[in-house]
């Protein structure tokens, strides 16, 4: 692959990244962990707006299905033992330049959240990475799995009005990792945490429980399915343990997962992860937050039958990584939160 990097801003402890589609055109947010600003860029990587100077502590953002720039964001999670003040929040476009920000839940400790649509309905699934503590890195009270139906008007939901959301599943040690999946057609959302790797399958119309299945025992912060040797039945990239050092490939063989690669340089504090066509190849994009603090792909080379790798950056220290396609390019954004540093990668075949 051949990469260019662009520096688009530098915005201290950059995090959290979402596609925003605003004005009819496509755009993408950046947001930060700390007490910091949220940056509204177009697809070429122009800053058009400043969504807001802070608080910060943005680990989610997600479109309201069907708005023209309204978002759902998570709010004062700065960090695991600073979250207890968290909460997800509305944010909508009231005019040029005003972004109008309210509280949708009061979620204490809420790290990942999305929308997932299914047969017509949305549906808010949020992830507490913990429960409580009592004191710095304690563990001793697992996260949670929340969801609700979520009303195509929020216009009603403040401080005073919150929205009601129920348990789906508790007893989640550090509940880290998300990604949405799509399968069978229905978009579904994986979770990573200490007890294993789990698919959360919103309802079907006319129905009311979720279906939870746990695809691999393990203790994993972050997995992603892709099929990455194009055979029919996805991989699950695995980074392991919470934010460990393990970057490993699964392939499910019957009803079970086996490894069957091991990234072979340490990926010390492995946090961002993206799955899917790159450069027309499925492909795993990962990048780790401390050593040398790269980003790099993983893709299948069929004639030698292998998973290989291939460095995109290196000294970066990505938080998340963001694709989309433009102009014939394949873009990676990724919030390098190590070095303060938002930058565009645009990738081609060489």
């Amino acid at each position: 692959m051949k990469v260019e990097k662009k520096v688009l801003a530098n915005l201290n402890k950059c995090y959290s990244i979402a596609p925003l589609f605003y004005h009819g055109r496509e755009h993408f947010l950046v947001a930060a962990e700390k007490q910091d600003p949220c940056y509204l860029f177009d697809t070429d990587g122009n800053l058009e707006d400043t969504v807001w100077e802070g608080p910060g502590g943005v680990m989610s953002m997600v479109q309201v299905p069907g708005t023209d720039g309204q978002f759902l964001a998570t709010s004062r999670f700065y960090s695991p033992n600073d979250s207890k003040d968290a909460k997800i929040v509305i944010v909508t476009p009231t005019a040029e330049g005003v972004w109008e920000r309210r509280t949708l839940a009061a979620l204490p400790h809420v790290h990942r959240f999305d929308i997932l649509t299914r047969d017509g309905q949305n549906y808010l699934i949020a992830c507490t990475l913990k429960s409580g503590h009592a004191f710095h890195e304690d563990w001793s009270m697992p996260g949670k799995v929340y969801a609700a139906r979520l009303p195509e008007d929020l216009s009603g939901y403040d401080d005073e009005h919150p929205l009601q959301l129920s348990v789906l599943k508790d007893g989640m040690l550090r509940n880290h990792g998300y990604y949405r999946s799509q399968k069978d057609g229905v978009w579904t959302a994986v979770l990573s945490c200490e007890n294993g790797i789990y698919r959360f399958t919103p309802p079907a119309a006319g129905e009311s429980d979720w279906k939870i299945e746990l695809l691999l025992d393990i203790a994993a912060s972050d997995a992603v399915p892709v099929d990455l040797d194009e055979d029919g039945e996805p991989e699950l990239c695995v980074l392991a343990p919470f934010h460990g050092d393990s970057v490993s490939i699964y392939k499910k063989e019957g009803t079970a997962y086996r490894k069957v690669y091991d990234y072979p340089g340490n990926a010390e504090f492995a946090h961002a992860i993206y799955g899917g066509s790159l450069c027309g190849r499925p492909a795993f994009v990962v990048g780790h937050r401390k050593g040398d603090r790269k980003l790099f792909a993983i893709t299948y080379d069929r004639a030698a039958h292998a998973y290989t790798s291939e460095t995109i950056d290196t000294d970066c220290g990505p938080a998340n990584v963001f694709h989309y396609l433009h102009d014939g390019k394949d873009i990676l954004i990724a919030t390098n939160r190590e070095i303060n540093e938002i930058a565009m990668y645009s990738l081609t075949n060489t």
